[in-house]
């Protein structure tokens, strides 16, 4: 039998342990990550054990028929404590270490009974796919049986629960981790109650062998691929938002950064650019580059036309902050074009009028090079300074 899906499934589970591994290994005292790397080696280590050639081999090389079944239940068993662990920390509280030990504990000593029952009973037919149903019926290796799936149907349950409980009091990423982790974990709940059903229906003298063989896996699949993403969507969301939000800024900035350009290339005020970098040091580069231009501009922002836009902008807007960006920009227009035409050093750094103390934040940038595209306040005053500057040329 083909055991291509598990293998794959197994792989993406492991290839999320890489990723996670570097930090796990800057942080390692973090039970937090700790925990991650471990729910995902054992998500992967269950469909590895799981798949009918894993079983075969492992039985063949051990000389133990059906040895790879208590090692899946195992794998199984410790997958649904790390998944309890793994919630007790996630919420935190001030008896967080002891609850772990306790989930640990409790499913050590499940782990044990596996062990226990698998040595006491007597299953001398090698079966891959369905022991669950075919010893339904032996003595001790039905109770190793009831057992895991016991134990697999309790964490799933109260993960279920804890999960979309938790998911009602908080927003965003991590209310999106939590409802995926619920819902991954009722997948899980249906791999247990099908397998007890089909062992059921045999002791009750009927073949649902196939419910446990096919529907079985495809929830167990299906559940724990959501559970890892519901586990990982707290973690990366965020870090993709960061990216979106760098990106996006670096895009909204780029009138600001368009209108300084002959300044920023003429005065060598610009930064090399960087290459095959984060969106988050695209933006500092941008940032530091306009921010060099608008020192050299110190001298040159004329504060009777901040003042006049600052009013006039005021009286079509309720933002303050709209109205304070739509006033740098129209000074920072006007003082292009002047300093394009004269020397800064000759301006006189305390002229009245004159707003050499002052500089717009970097929060107001993005709404100055909204101003610079769409305002037409700025427009107008670009065009009056460009044409009281022809006209003291001539």
């Amino acid at each position: 039998m083909s055991g291509l899906i598990n293998y794959l499934s197994c792989g993406l589970l492991w290839l999320g342990m890489l990723v996670k591994a570097p930090d796990l290994i800057r942080h390692w005292r973090d039970p937090y990550l700790r925990v991650i790397c471990v729910l995902l080696g054992l998500a992967g280590a269950c469909f590895f054990l799981g798949a009918p050639p894993t079983v075969g081999a492992i039985n063949h090389l051990s000389g133990i028929p059906n040895l790879a079944a208590p090692l899946t239940y195992a794998s199984i068993t410790a997958y649904s404590a790390s998944s309890q662990v793994l919630i007790v920390y996630w919420r935190g509280g001030p008896h967080v270490h002891r609850t772990a030990r306790r989930w640990i504990v409790a499913y050590a000593l499940v782990l044990v009974g596996i062990a226990v029952m698998f040595t006491l009973g007597h299953t001398p037919v090698e079966r891959r796919t369905d022991l669950d149903t075919y010893y339904a019926n032996t003595p001790f290796t039905s109770e190793m049986i009831v057992l895991y799936l016991s134990g697999h149907l309790a964490a799933v349950s109260v993960t279920t629960v804890s999960s979309l409980r938790w998911a009602r009091q908080v927003r965003g990423w991590l209310r999106a981790g939590l409802v995926t982790l619920g819902v991954g974990s009722l997948f899980g709940a249906g791999y247990s109650l099908t397998k007890f059903a089909a062992v059921i229906a045999r002791w009750n003298g009927r073949d649902w062998t196939k419910l446990g063989t096919t529907v079985s896996p495809a929830f167990a699949g299906l559940g724990a691929v959501l559970i890892v993403i519901g586990v990982l969507i707290p973690l990366a969301g965020p870090r993709l938002t960061q990216r979106w939000q760098a990106r996006r800024t670096y895009a909204r900035l780029e009138p600001l950064e368009r209108e300084l350009d002959e300044l920023l290339t003429r005065r060598a005020l610009r930064l090399p650019r960087p290459r095959w970098s984060s969106p988050a040091t695209r933006l500092v580069w941008r940032q530091t580059s306009i921010h060099n231009a608008l020192g050299h501009l110190d001298a040159f922002f004329d504060r009777a036309l901040y003042e006049r836009t600052l009013e006039a902008a005021a009286r079509t807007t309720d933002d303050p902050e709209r109205a304070e960006a739509t006033a740098w920009a129209a000074a920072v227009a006007a003082a292009v074009v002047e300093e394009r035409g004269r020397d800064p050093h000759l301006a006189p750094v305390d002229e009245p009028g004159r707003l050499p103390d002052r500089a717009p934040g970097t929060a107001l940038l993005v709404h100055i090079a909204d101003a610079l595209a769409l305002s037409p306040l700025v427009a107008a005053a670009r065009v009056r300074t460009g044409t009281t500057e022809g006209s003291s040329r001539a």
